[in-house]
């Protein structure tokens, strides 16, 4: 009985601090979306700014909501639920995906079928290895990687910059980015 008390509040706990994310990011979802509607079409460093400041907070906000859940079935459940609604940029083309360090599609906003694959192998249309890049990138505290990924709504590849960081305490790392032209 104390245990489904406590295990109540914690679960109460971690969908506030994801409702006060959500919130925020909204906020500064909101805000950058005015400056990448300002930014020159042909210049892409808003988007930069926008994906890299998305990636850092969320990255933070998972970290201490995952402290006190141990069951990596609920650690992922968690991560799946709160970055599947996530859109940012004007056009809505931003997104979130987490992978953990070994390239296993922890969740992804825009395709569920990648969920629970093993990336490691996988390589884009210019055979770069994209997952064991990101996953490098992220292991170094965070960056920019470019590489092709299948957009949103089309069967092709495009040239993306995405931007990724370590999720704070677990073995996982959180991305987005920009589709260049």
């Amino acid at each position: 009985m104390i245990g489904k008390r406590i295990r109540k509040g914690r679960i109460l706990g971690i969908t506030m601090i994801c409702a006060a994310m959500f919130l925020l990011g909204g906020i500064w979802s909101n805000g950058f979306l005015g400056l990448a509607r300002a930014a020159d079409s042909t210049s892409i460093d808003c988007y930069k700014e926008i994906a890299k400041t998305m990636v850092r907070g969320t990255a933070a906000g998972l970290g201490e909501a995952l402290k006190g859940i141990k069951a990596e079935k609920d650690r992922i459940d968690l991560i799946r639920a709160f970055i599947s609604p996530v859109r940012f940029y004007p056009d809505n083309s931003g997104y979130f995906y987490v992978y953990d360090f070994n390239c296993v599609s922890i969740a992804h906003a825009t395709q569920k079928d990648l969920q629970g694959k093993n990336l490691f192998d996988y390589k884009d249309a210019k055979g770069n290895f994209v997952l064991r890049n990101l996953s490098n990138a992220a292991k170094n505290g965070g960056g920019f990687v470019e590489f092709y990924w299948v957009k949103p709504g089309s069967k092709d590849e495009f040239k993306k910059l995405g931007y990724v960081e370590p999720i704070p305490g677990t073995n996982y790392f959180i991305g987005s980015g920009v589709y260049l032209p």
